[in-house]
């Protein structure tokens, strides 16, 4: 039986959680040798890259997120500047390093997003003008809906999803992409910063057609995810797994790790 990782949406004072958790999930798979699904959520928030911290005025960048309502917190996988909000499912799939290269890991993912959403004819495909465009950038009629970074630790590997399920993803471009005229001005689109055009992203719900809710985004990927593994899964409560599991000490650790990393913040 595979275990699925969930809970509440996280706080603004909460953003270095899921971070710090996703550190412990992968030194777990890693060790107990069994895939690993993990959902979750940040109230407004722009997640930074280490890249994002270098721009040329980052003390105007983040004074505009905080006056847009996205206060940022610096993450540890890499890639650039991504939104989190109530319509933004994050979803890490976590699995054994083995066999798995990056490219096949990446597709791992591919795959589970094309189960979850058989109806969508998604491309993998980077989208230069997006926010945080990569390789594996995943689309739907030559719009953006979801981005795919990776990390590893060990011998394990996440790989972490932002899909854009419902909301406006106009105004969540349109946040990332003041911030980077705001903190590059002349600089914007240079130096391996995205021009990020607002009109190049979109969301699940504009291309079903009808309002699709992040509840129904978890059933479909916890669906997937017991056809991708041909097992069941078993839920819990994030909380209660890393009491169960006696994984709180090592999740202190990750955590004291976010907190030094997002001290650049703290210095502003």
């Amino acid at each position: 039986m595979n275990l699925s990782l969930d809970q509440p949406i996280y706080a603004n004072q909460q953003a270095l959680l899921p971070f710090a958790l996703t550190d412990v999930l992968i030194e777990t798979v890693s060790q107990a040798k069994q895939p690993l699904l993990h959902f979750w959520q940040l109230e407004n928030t722009m997640i930074l890259g280490m890249k994002d911290t270098r721009v040329l005025n980052l003390k105007q960048g983040v004074a505009h997120l905080q006056k847009a309502g996205y206060p940022p917190v610096v993450r540890s996988a890499g890639g650039l500047g991504v939104i989190s909000d109530a319509g933004i499912l994050n979803i890490s799939l976590l699995i054994p390093q083995g066999e798995h290269t990056t490219s096949s890991a990446y597709e791992m993912m591919y795959h589970l997003t094309k189960l979850a959403f058989p109806e969508l004819i998604i491309t993998p495909g980077e989208v230069f003008d997006s926010y945080c465009p990569g390789s594996y950038d995943l689309s739907c009629n030559g719009k953006k809906i979801a981005g795919i970074a990776q990390r590893k630790i060990k011998a394990g590997i996440a790989v972490m999803m932002y899909l854009s399920v419902t909301g406006s993803q106009l105004t969540r471009g349109e946040v990332v992409r003041d911030f980077y005229l705001t903190s590059l001005s002349e600089k914007f689109g240079q130096d391996g910063y995205p021009p990020v055009n607002p009109t190049s992203m979109t969301t699940v719900t504009a291309v079903m057609g009808e309002e699709v809710s992040i509840v129904e985004t978890k059933k479909r990927f916890l669906n997937a995810f017991s056809e991708l593994t041909n097992d069941t899964i078993s839920s819990i409560n994030s909380r209660d797994w890393l009491n169960e599991a006696d994984r709180l000490a090592t999740y202190k650790d990750k955590l004291s790790h976010m907190i030094t990393r997002n001290q650049i913040l703290d210095t502003l």
